[in-house]
């Protein structure tokens, strides 16, 4: 179903026009490029009269997106369906409390946390701009928990005075809201991160709990046990506890003992407290996602029955829960549009030169093996190509040459004008520009598909100008070195 729709967002996006209109620029070529609003081409083309009724809007008299060659695209309904499995996942194994936030930083993009927010879901912050977006989007605090392993003063204050849920990173920022705490009366639930040490995953710049990670306090350390019980001990209003194993390339098997760990030593400080202490556990989040395919796996619900057959103490009504999901709510929910420009071959390899590269896919550039992406290839029309394939590069814009989506992949042969789709994308992608050669950043739409097959649209982010590039190199300031 979520092929279906992202079939038909495609085609729409190619006949409205969202995506630059390609030129096929050779004889014979099979595909055909739709003008903006072309409906009755669409249709004509089966797509069941979809693209035609695609439609963007905005307020009245507001200026139309101009068409890129590159453009990304949410499919709001799938995003909402994740939603709703993680709810009724742990609605499942648990009778308490649950708060689902989603890590903002997976995709700091205001409708999309409004969105969020609309489906039940939360937001964890880590910095005073994804707080600020969070805000923007209508987040209250008693939904918003603030996590980062440096929080300034001045940040730890106004989440303070908003009554924002705390966890502290390090024992030294403790020390820093015991003072804060003292000198005004503050709302917001607090806790301390710990590090449970249980190891890393496949991808080691993601593995967060590692005997050597930067985040919390690692619990294996020679006396540091000790000592984090005492600080919950000497600290009557310290009521959470936090830990974050997951990620992607870790296995759910790890992530349910990084949570078991955390689990066992609130046991111990409420134990020795002589009462329920710490009421909440913030489990974080990182299921990893499938990027080999679109199958969803694996699922929220794979990772509460393990924690339920693992941790069953967890999930008894005793401790509300946080959560912290980013990358599993919004990656498989975004994809990425691109025009093929130019097609050539180099020794042999026949390259398909498109417009998106390492400024949307940065992690899959400067490390393919850890982060793959897969490639979808649609004639200028936007139909799926199908037949044979061959061996081919699909290679991104950028002034170097490992700018690369793929190497050597197997893919119909592919054409100037063609579209090129990369799925999986919604998360760590198109939401976090990397500006190398002042590339714009893109525009963003999320659509929705109607029981009829129609496709509607709306601006998420409109596409940046060279104005707003200009401005941000400090256009406004092209003298001031030569005063």
């Amino acid at each position: 179903m979520a092929s279906h729709r992202r079939d038909l967002a495609v085609r729409a996006a190619v006949a409205q026009g969202l995506l630059a209109p390609g030129n096929p620029g050779h004889p014979g070529h099979p595909g055909t490029t739709a003008a903006p609003g072309a409906a009755g081409a669409a249709g004509a083309a089966g797509a069941a009269g979809a693209a035609g009724a695609a439609t963007i809007p905005g307020p009245p008299g507001a200026p139309r997106t101009p068409a890129a060659p590159v453009v990304a695209l949410l499919d709001t309904a799938g995003i909402r369906a994740s939603a709703a499995a993680l709810t009724s996942a742990f609605a499942a194994v648990t009778r308490a409390e649950v708060l689902h936030a989603f890590a903002v930083k997976a995709c700091p993009l205001v409708p999309v946390l409004r969105l969020l927010a609309d489906a039940g879901i939360g937001a964890e912050v880590a910095s005073p701009g994804e707080l600020a977006l969070a805000r923007a989007a209508g987040l209250p605090p008693s939904r918003t928990v603030l996590d980062s392993p440096a929080k300034t003063p001045a940040e730890l204050r106004e989440a303070l005075a908003l009554g924002i849920a705390v966890n502290a990173d390090n024992l030294q920022e403790l020390a820093r809201i015991d003072a804060l705490v003292a000198s005004a009366p503050t709302a917001s639930p607090l806790g301390l991160r710990v590090n449970p040490q249980v190891g890393a995953g496949s991808i080691g710049a993601l593995s967060t709990a590692t005997a050597t990670s930067k985040f919390g306090v690692a619990l294996r350390d020679e006396g540091a046990r000790e000592v984090v019980v005492q600080a919950y001990l000497d600290r009557p209003w310290l009521t959470r506890l936090h830990t974050h194993t997951g990620s992607q390339g870790v296995p759910l098997t790890l992530m349910a003992e990084g949570v078991g760990a955390a689990y066992a030593l609130a046991e111990e400080i409420n134990a020795k407290a002589g009462r329920a202490q710490i009421d909440t556990l913030d489990i974080g989040g990182g299921l990893p996602v499938n990027f080999a395919s679109d199958e969803e796996t694996p699922s929220y619900a794979d990772y509460a029955r393990l924690l339920a057959a693992t941790v069953p103490g967890l999930l008894d009504g005793r401790y509300r829960l946080v959560t912290e999901f980013g990358r599993s709510l919004l990656a498989k929910h975004g994809t990425v549009l691109t025009r093929v420009e130019y097609t050539k071959t180099s020794g042999g390899r026949p390259i398909a030169v498109t417009h998106a590269g390492v400024q949307l896919a940065t992690r899959t550039v400067y490390a393919p093996e850890a982060w793959p992406l897969r490639i979808l290839a649609y004639d200028s029309g936007g139909r799926p190509r199908t037949g044979g394939t061959t061996v081919q590069d699909v290679a991104g814009p950028a002034c170097f040459a490992g700018d690369l989506l793929a190497a050597g992949r197997a893919l119909p042969p592919l054409h100037p004008g063609d579209v090129i789709a990369v799925p999986d994308t919604g998360a760590y992608a198109f939401a976090h520009h990397y500006a190398y050669n002042s590339l714009p950043r893109p525009a963003v739409h999320g659509f929705t598909v109607a029981d009829d097959g129609t496709v509607s649209f709306a601006t998420v982010r409109p596409g940046q100008t060279p104005e707003e590039i200009v401005a941000e190199a400090g256009g406004a300031h092209a003298d001031a070195l030569v005063r």
